[in-house]
């Protein structure tokens, strides 16, 4: 995995510019149920030369295919005909998604190999925690977890070409628009099967400025004008939603959310699979997902313990994919990225440090908020720690199962426990505008659940025994920790949580036993 990290020493725009540029090359194409790789590439290639192409099952045999040239496509669309309007009337729109049927499908044989298919989802925990017992420490069954969880690279390559096809209708009233996505399938900290978030862009304009200085005359568009930004965002989100939802090939569910805190149009893009949000250029949440990026490359132990503990905080019901009053994925990540900070030598820089380290093209202020950091990940220098994944795990547990949450919040920005601005029970400064709690919906029940579940946890792998455990083929390390504890002997858990209230431990244990049903199925959340 270090081998890995060192071949990602890409900024992330340079990966994200990239990455959009492929997903231009880009076409889907739905098969045919007996299809024959061979000929299927072979025709394609006619049309020019394939850099890569996957298969994956998402309502039959689906294709990416990416082609070296641009004009590929063109030159493929040209070819390709509009459906028979016998029993629908389609609306003409001609996008990169395509369904291929065999003329003869008789004549044609199946293929004697069968084609390999992405896998576009995890396994089930209950398959997970099968195979973390064959490891042989807790630090291998960490990366066997990171590894069945994270974004493949085929999963990110569907992920640019759902925001590329979304871009081809914004394109169709802001020529100079793009689509990106950003958050979790791009900070190095997405899972397979996560939402998507994608964002419209009208601000590539930096080259622009530039050109603009020449000549005598001061120069502009004439733009409509509208009182705020926020209602231009809102028109803007409106039309483009109606617009998906009216030509959009394969969009369905679409929905408008106009009024919320930042207005988005939330849809289902069933080519691809992907529960999709769109919103318009949101700075900070960009920074943050850079940010979150260069720490995930910095050292293979920071994804693989945040994964761990994701699914973790999902399996005892500490996390939801409904709103709530649960600590959420992003308030997790951060506690692992603080609690990384603090360890002696620190794992990880602050981002006061990051900032420190910045250069002229790395300054953004957003809104009044110093926003800017280093992004060229070579001049930041190493960790000197060397501790395992086993430690770092045992010792996360131990450090927030005897946090003073009721007097301290978690600085980032400083990597130090600091005094509470105000009195909500989890204080996680907002990295970038230093006024908000990121973490300010969790209530102080949900927070004494995670402490509770935290020193239950330490207290698991402290006491435990692996040779025993391994003789008497019982889950032991990790897959001891990703079990339900209602499953385990709730009156020792209830000596273990002396000094939490009681009224909060009858909660806790009926939300535990509620929990189990409901945790085995729906395992791990975003």
């Amino acid at each position: 995995t270090d081998a890995e990290v060192s071949t990602r020493k890409k900024t992330f725009t340079e990966v994200q510019t990239e990455r959009l540029d492929q997903a231009e090359r880009t076409v889907l194409i739905k098969c045919p149920s007996r299809l024959s790789e061979k000929k299927l590439l072979q025709y394609l290639s006619s049309h020019g030369n394939i850099k890569s192409h996957f298969f994956f099952e998402n309502r039959g045999i689906n294709a990416l295919v990416e082609f070296s040239e641009k004009s590929s496509i063109a030159s493929l669309q040209d070819a390709v005909g509009i459906p028979n309007a016998a029993e629908h009337h389609v609306v003409p729109f001609k996008s990169r998604l395509f369904t291929f049927t065999l003329k003869n499908p008789v004549s044609q044989p199946a293929e004697e190999t069968p084609l390999h298919l992405s896998p576009q989802s995890h396994i089930p925990v209950n398959d997970l925690i099968q195979k973390l017992c064959l490891a042989d420490s807790i630090s291998s069954q960490m990366y066997i977890l990171l590894n069945e969880y994270q974004l493949t690279e085929e999963n990110i390559k569907l992920r640019f070409l759902a925001c590329s096809l979304v871009r081809d209708f914004a394109r169709a009233y802001f020529p100079d628009s793009t689509v990106k996505p950003f958050g979790s399938s791009v900070n190095t900290f997405g899972k397979l099967g996560c939402d998507l978030d994608m964002f419209l862009d009208f601000h590539d304009t930096q080259e622009h400025t530039t050109k603009m200085k020449k000549g005598p005359f001061e120069m502009e568009f004439q733009m409509k004008r509208l009182p705020s930004e926020r209602l231009a965002t809102q028109r803007i989100l409106s039309v483009i939603g109606d617009c998906l939802d009216n030509f959009g090939p394969g969009c369905v569910s679409v929905q408008k959310i106009l009024n919320a805190r930042c207005p988005l149009v939330k849809f289902s893009h069933q080519p691809t699979g992907f529960q999709c949000d769109l919103s318009v250029s949101n700075s900070i949440a960009i920074r943050s997902s850079e940010l979150l990026y260069i720490y995930g490359c910095l050292d293979s132990r920071v994804r693989a313990l945040v994964f761990t503990i994701r699914c973790w905080a999902r399996v005892h019901g500490l996390t939801n994919s409904a709103p709530g009053t649960w600590i959420t994925n992003f308030s997790l990540t951060m506690m692992v990225m603080f609690f990384l900070q603090r360890r002696s030598p620190p794992i990880i820089p602050t981002l006061d440090q990051l900032k420190g380290l910045a250069d002229a093209k790395d300054k953004h202020i957003i809104g009044g908020y110093d926003c800017s950091f280093v992004s060229d990940l070579r001049k930041i220098k190493p960790t000197k720690n060397t501790e395992t994944l086993d430690v770092l795990l045992g010792e996360f547990f131990e450090y927030f199962g005897n946090f003073d949450f009721r007097r301290n919040s978690l600085n980032l920005r400083k990597g130090k426990e600091v005094n509470k601005p105000e009195s909500s029970p989890l204080y996680i400064w907002n990295p970038f505008e230093q006024d908000l709690n990121i973490s300010k919906n969790v209530n102080q029940p949900q927070l004494e659940k995670f402490i509770a579940m935290a020193r239950e946890s330490a207290w698991i792998l402290q006491k435990e025994d692996k040779t025993q455990q391994i003789i008497n083929k019982d889950p032991w390390g990790l897959a001891a920790l990703l079990i339900p504890f209602g499953k385990r002997n709730s009156s020792k858990m209830k000596n273990r949580m002396k000094g939490i209230g009681s009224e909060t431990i009858r909660s806790l244990l009926d939300s535990l036993k509620l929990n189990n049903a409901n945790s085995q199925q729906k395992a791990v959340g975003k």
